[in-house]
């Protein structure tokens, strides 16, 4: 071995014995969430499942991935954490049904429940989102991020657990869409392909400040759009068109439409105006 070699060996030894994290097994936490999946969405599984017996083993995965990734807090914690977790199961499922819903009511392409459950990255993405979130807001931890950086590897959706999202909340096809760790979305809210809801700066001393918008209920968002900036609010019933660029806030019932620059009209106005998306 080269001096070399062995003083990268001897910092890679030091750093292993600095109490650093070990390596997670993410394969364990993908097939613990695709089980819940299929638990949730029968739809999903390739046979009949015993919800109880399966859930019962979900549950017990849960404990020990907690138990690996959880440093911080007791055995009867962790236990404490993950009943919790599945006491709220009823409630995150009515909010996917929900979810669900709203994209077969509003999506033209959308024939049956079915379709969008097995097939919709978007509705994927929302969906492991929530568990993400449910999740993070009783046990802040890697396991959220591990989980959403998942649904973005497998969509081209990339949400943060910690945005704060109404429901129903719609994502059309969804690839390349990003929402910040502070943003705010309200209820029946419409997002398609390649919007952005960022932050106009990223600084690290702004870790604990609202960096990303603010979107309120009844908002359509076409693709491409950027919206920016943690006091940036998108008023309820606005709809943003395509390509558009804001980091200024927007009164509900407007419409912000992409030209030379961003044009901002009341819906009233609008009536004569073609507004189409695929």
């Amino acid at each position: 071995m080269t001096p070399e070699n062995k003083r990268f060996s001897t910092l890679l030894s030091e750093n292993q014995n600095n109490n650093w994290v070990r390596a997670i097994d993410s394969s364990k936490i993908v097939n613990w969430i695709d089980d819940l999946f299929k638990i949730l969405f029968p739809e999903k599984a390739l046979e009949t499942i015993q919800i109880e017996v399966l859930l019962n083993q979900n549950k017990a995965d849960f404990i020990s991935i907690l138990s690996e990734i959880v440093k911080n807090k007791t055995t009867d914690a962790i236990l404490d954490d993950a009943e919790a977790f599945y006491t709220t199961l009823p409630h995150l499922y009515a909010n996917m049904q929900q979810d669900a819903q709203a994209i077969l009511d509003t999506d033209p392409a959308a024939d049956c429940i079915q379709e969008i459950i097995n097939s919709y990255p978007g509705f994927f993405a929302i969906e492991v989102y929530r568990i993400a979130n449910a999740i993070a807001t009783r046990t802040p931890c890697l396991l959220p991020r591990i989980l959403t950086e998942y649904a973005h590897s497998k969509t081209g959706v990339d949400i943060h657990p910690n945005a704060t999202i109404g429901v129903p909340f719609i994502i059309d096809h969804g690839t390349g869409i990003v929402i910040g760790e502070t943003t705010v979305i309200g209820k029946h809210v419409s997002v398609y392909q390649g919007v952005t809801l960022g932050a106009l700066q990223v600084e690290k001393s702004m870790q604990e400040k609202k960096r990303h918008p603010t979107v309120e209920d009844h908002v359509i968002i076409y693709a491409n759009a950027t919206i920016l900036g943690g006091s940036t609010i998108i008023g309820n019933h606005s709809i943003i068109g395509g390509n558009t660029f804001i980091t200024k806030s927007v009164n509900p019932y407007s419409f912000v439409m992409q030209s030379n620059k961003n044009k901002v009209l009341n819906q009233l106005e609008t009536k004569d105006i073609n507004f189409f998306s695929i």
